[in-house]
């Protein structure tokens, strides 16, 4: 690994389940770094409020809205800028594969396939939050946004199972798994330097962020 990862990093993308914290750690990074920020947009997704009211109905158009917004968003990343994002273009099959029925899903794929770019840009750094979905479901809660209302526990214990899946196997980044049960970069001062320091002398392709790492 380079001698500072977050230094030689351009492009990094924080990830994680919904309520996970990942907008809001990568919104004090990019300040601190002084890079261009590029975030998820869910109150520009008209389906997003009826989708939780009744997921068999609007599954598939939620779906489409927020491939097509993804696309559009990292069609206009520049190779020179620095960039701090809160997506990674490669879950969104993720959410696909949760939400929809078999036959909406060969739909959505097909889609997919074809809007894809053919090489896509990837990002120098991934930094993945965990928590458990208690936890999750609290934070949700507390940040009271209306879309996000019906959200149930079930549902973002059956996300988190799915990140965990997803980047168990990734590989097309260096990783850098944070717990984010136990640490709080986001509000904490000392939890968000102690990030920084960690991320500069990262060594390894894949790492672990705890208090007891």
């Amino acid at each position: 690994m380079a001698q500072d990862m977050l230094e030689k990093a351009r492009y990094i993308v924080v990830e994680g389940p919904i309520g996970a914290g990942k907008t809001s750690l990568a919104r004090r990074l990019a300040e601190r770094l002084q890079a261009q920020t590029v975030f998820e947009q869910p109150e520009r997704n008209a389906f997003l409020a009826r989708f939780y009211q009744n997921p068999d109905r609007w599954g598939l158009a939620t779906q489409l809205s927020f491939l097509f917004q993804r696309i559009d968003q990292l069609g206009g990343l520049q190779p020179a800028e620095r960039v701090v994002s809160d997506f990674i273009l490669e879950k969104d099959p993720l959410f696909a594969a949760l939400n929809l029925p078999e036959d909406e899903l060969a739909v959505y794929q097909r889609i997919f396939d074809s809007m894809k770019p053919p090489a896509p840009q990837q990002p120098d750094l991934v930094i993945y939050l965990q928590a458990k979905p208690e936890t999750l479901i609290e934070r949700v809660r507390r940040r009271g946004m209306e879309a996000e209302r019906r959200i149930t526990e079930l549902y973002l214990e059956r996300v988190a199972e799915r990140y965990a899946q997803f980047f168990y196997q990734y590989d097309a980044a260096p990783l850098f798994i944070v717990d984010a049960e136990i640490l709080n970069p986001i509000e904490q001062d000392d939890d968000f330097d102690l990030l920084l320091d960690r991320l500069r002398n990262m060594r390894s392709y894949r790492e672990f962020f705890g208090y007891a790492a």
